[in-house]
């Protein structure tokens, strides 16, 4: 074996996706470890063997790589579902593309990525969700008065979402990643009049836009490969609400059959001709910028439209400060109950932290960080050193820096000198990071030279 044979053989093994290789006879000639794990084969069972010898539920139109070999024409993302020879249900998605060497079929590559556990999640909740009327009950912990907050702009937020419960309108819910968009959405369907109809929710960024589809919209025998009658979450929300969190993690492809089926109230299963009518409430949620997305192309503007007859955004934790306080109070108490604690209050010094902190994780940020304290204390007060070493590096040392950029905050213990150093060694951090540690555009953002700039980075001992 030549060296780049070798480095070939380390690739293939050591990535991700699954890799089947078949020659101009079906025959397979590469299989590697993580296709093993997918199919449930051992790799010296498989090379040699024809593709229909192992899976005796394709035929040479099911098969992919079978239907590549003939037609010479790629197959992209394609949803599969089928069963290998020891009978292991495999659900994949797979990209196979022709191998031709001086214009003839040499031979076919499948990459295949595993969705199987996440199909059976997805079948489990589409169990779950179809119950009959008598057995759906609204969930009662979400509801208005349960809404933790105090600061105007998030009441203005819960205000329109207020109005929202009393109107049949879709809603677009922007906010980024740990504000509450779920928690909000739950809101408005229970307190609207579909409180007692199906609240299904589905995050739109965790599945490929074949599985998405099937989803959404259900299946019917035949329509692929392993393809059941099943009905997707629009019939199982029928009469009540869907969440489509993430909506611009959606395809756009697949955002034009959605915007079909608001405009026109129906739904039709993949492979299947028959429109079914539905009765379904869209909420649907973005972690990014609705104009942004659009400008981006991760959102369709007709769709923008559609969905945002009701716009609702919600703000930051770090545009809400003053709510900090009160979820700090109510998740002490949450888990007081959950890990049998006495607790009381945080520390001033935490306060202070967690007052200075930007909270890019938000609301889910926050609670996490007390979870995590509330495990580790064991008196009534939570202090710095109950927070895990990681929190301390980024909460606590952040808002000692913003402290020491504050002159009410000097406290004489040092001197003058020592205290400007540490002042210009966080303003050149500061600087370095906005720039991408470019020296160059750094020392123009700081209006000093760039040799000068270099100095101080090296006599700060500044990391680049």
């Amino acid at each position: 074996m030549d060296f780049y044979s070798k480095i070939l053989e380390i690739l293939i093994n050591n990535i991700d996706e699954g890799i089947h290789v078949i020659d101009s006879e079906g025959k397979t000639i590469i299989y590697n470890k993580a296709m093993e794990a997918l199919e449930g084969f051992d790799g010296s069972e498989v090379i040699g063997k024809k593709i229909l010898e192992l899976f005796p539920s394709l035929n040479e139109n099911t098969s992919t790589l079978c239907n590549v070999l003939k037609s010479g024409e790629p197959i992209g993302e394609r949803y599969q579902s089928y069963v290998n020879k020891k009978g292991h249900n495999i659900t994949a998605v797979n990209i196979t593309l022709p191998i031709k060497l001086d214009d003839e079929i040499a031979g076919a590559i499948e990459i295949s990525k595993d969705f199987t556990k996440v199909k059976e999640l997805y079948d489990r909740i589409i169990h779950l969700t179809g119950k009959s009327k008598s057995e759906i009950k609204s969930d009662k912990k979400y509801n208005f008065d349960s809404i933790t907050g105090c600061s105007p702009k998030f009441l203005k937020c819960v205000e329109m979402a207020k109005k929202a419960a009393a109107s049949s309108s879709t809603v677009l819910i922007y906010g980024e990643t740990g504000t509450g968009k779920e928690v909000l959405s739950r809101c408005i369907h229970n307190e609207s009049e579909r409180a007692l109809k199906p609240f299904v929710a589905l995050n739109c960024a965790a599945l490929p836009e074949g599985l998405l589809e099937s989803i959404l919209f259900g299946t019917i025998k035949g329509s692929f490969t392993g393809a059941v009658d099943r009905i997707g979450l629009f019939e199982q929300a029928n009469g009540g609400t869907l969440l489509l969190d993430e909506i611009n993690s959606m395809s756009i492809a697949l955002q034009a059959k959605l915007l079909r089926v608001l405009q026109e109230g129906y739904i039709r299963r993949v492979g299947d001709v028959k429109d079914i009518p539905v009765d379904v409430r869209i909420i649907a949620t973005t972690n990014e910028d609705p104009y942004t997305a659009i400008i981006k192309g991760s959102i369709r503007k007709d769709l923008y439209y559609r969905l945002s007859v009701i716009n609702i955004a919600i703000p930051s934790l770090r545009d809400r400060k003053e709510d900090i306080p009160l979820f700090i109070k109510d998740f002490i108490k949450k888990y007081n109950n959950q890990l049998s604690k006495d607790v009381w209050d945080i520390s001033k010094e935490v306060y202070d932290a967690f007052m200075s902190y930007d909270w890019p994780g938000n609301v889910r940020e926050l609670k996490n960080y007390i979870e995590g304290a509330m495990n580790m204390v064991s008196g009534h007060i939570l202090q710095k050193e109950h927070f895990t070493p990681q929190i301390q590096d980024t909460v606590f040392i952040k808002s000692k820096d913003q402290d020491m950029l504050n002159i009410n905050n000097y406290s004489f213990s040092s001197s003058l000198d020592e205290y400007m150093d540490e002042v210009e060694k966080k303003i050149i951090k500061e600087a370095l990071k906005k720039c991408g540690n470019n020296i160059s555009k750094a020392s123009k953002l700081l209006k000093i030279k760039r040799q000068t700039l270099q100095q101080k980075i090296k006599r700060y001992n500044i990391n680049m």
